[in-house]
């Protein structure tokens, strides 16, 4: 069986305006990915993005908890180092009690400089803070007093209250799409998220050197695969209203140096036609469960995390996206 999960990127380029309203949409489109079998809403972090992306994903998802009552909520991904992990395992443990034991943290190393500047934190100590802080959220969730001395942190006898409502803790995934990204979710995390730009050899082999550093960890593997994906009449209808959305974003990433699009020569190669295939998840339903299943059966993934709203354009519009979630519950997730 195949569960799918949704990611908003909750913003409004250019400037930031009307968050109010993008957050209550997100909340509505919850509601409705609850009420279509979705499996999980997810909201990632930011700081010092001109369009708003996201600086406090705890609230917006005790929120979206206290709106729905089925569905995991969680980060997708919070930017670990960026934050001391005693107050992150008491937020954590919070939105898991708000959410009747249905929390799900993410959390991935961060990339962007603003980020860190905000945070006052050297971006060159981001791996270590990352590997004690996920330590020391495996210790505060068993209810016992913290013991941590690390090049990082230095924490004695500290308790974290409340204690989550998931008797083993809450599920820490882990996102990562470079090869020491992944090995560390294989040492550390109870699940790996990939990215949602590779292609699918790419992560093919990402997904073996995950598995290969999980099994030498004495972990279960467990792959969570985030996917740009589109369900409409056609393959021509989905290109035209979310084509030009992931466009935008694939040329923000272009700029940034991301390593999904170094083998493109400029950001107007940058087109849904030119990026769709074996990347992007998109066309009529029976397209989609077919492709889902291939990716699948591929990778050896049963979870997806659907993209829909894109940050870097603010879109697809709020009924555009509500529409595509009722179609993906009537029309795809039954069938897989």
């Amino acid at each position: 069986m195949i569960d799918l999960g949704i990611y908003s990127s909750i913003a409004n380029p250019p400037r930031g305006a009307d968050l109010d309203r993008c957050m209550a949409e997100a909340i509505r489109e919850a509601e409705a990915a609850e009420a279509a079998g979705f499996s999980g809403f997810f909201v990632g972090e930011h700081h010092q993005d001109r369009d708003g992306f996201l600086p406090s994903p705890f609230v917006v998802l005790a929120a979206i908890a206290a709106r729905t009552s089925r569905i995991r909520v969680g980060t997708a991904v919070l930017l670990l180092p960026l934050h001391h992990p005693v107050r992150v395992a008491e937020d954590a443990a919070t939105l898991d009690v708000i959410s009747s034991g249905r929390t799900v943290l993410g959390v991935g190393l961060g990339y962007q400089e603003a980020d860190f500047r905000a945070a006052g934190i050297n971006r060159r100590e981001r791996v270590p803070r990352f590997e004690e802080s996920v330590a020391i959220l495996r210790q505060a969730w068993t209810g016992e007093p913290i013991r941590h001395r690390g090049r990082a942190f230095g924490i004695d006898g500290v308790r974290v209250t409340p204690p989550p409502l998931q008797k083993r803790g809450i599920p820490v995934w882990i996102g990562g799409w470079v090869p020491a990204a992944v090995e560390r979710a294989g040492r550390l995390g109870d699940a790996l998220v990939l990215g949602p730009s590779f292609t699918l050899e790419e992560n093919r082999a990402l997904a073996e050197r995950y598995r290969a550093a999980a099994e030498a960890a004495g972990r279960t593997p467990q792959l969570v695969l985030m996917r740009d994906a589109w369900v409409a009449d056609s393959f021509e209808e989905a290109a035209r209203i979310y084509g030009p959305e992931v466009s935008d974003a694939y040329r923000y990433y272009w700029r940034n140096g991301a390593t999904a699009f170094q083998g493109f020569a400029s950001e107007a190669e940058l087109r849904f036609e030119n990026v769709w295939k074996d990347r992007i998840i998109a066309g009529t339903p029976e397209a989609c469960i077919t492709e889902f299943k291939r990716w699948s059966e591929a990778l050896g993934v049963s979870s997806f995390i659907l993209r829909l709203r894109h940050a870097h354009s603010g879109g697809p519009p709020h009924r555009e996206i509500v529409k595509a979630i009722e179609r993906f519950g009537r029309d795809v997730i039954s069938y897989l």
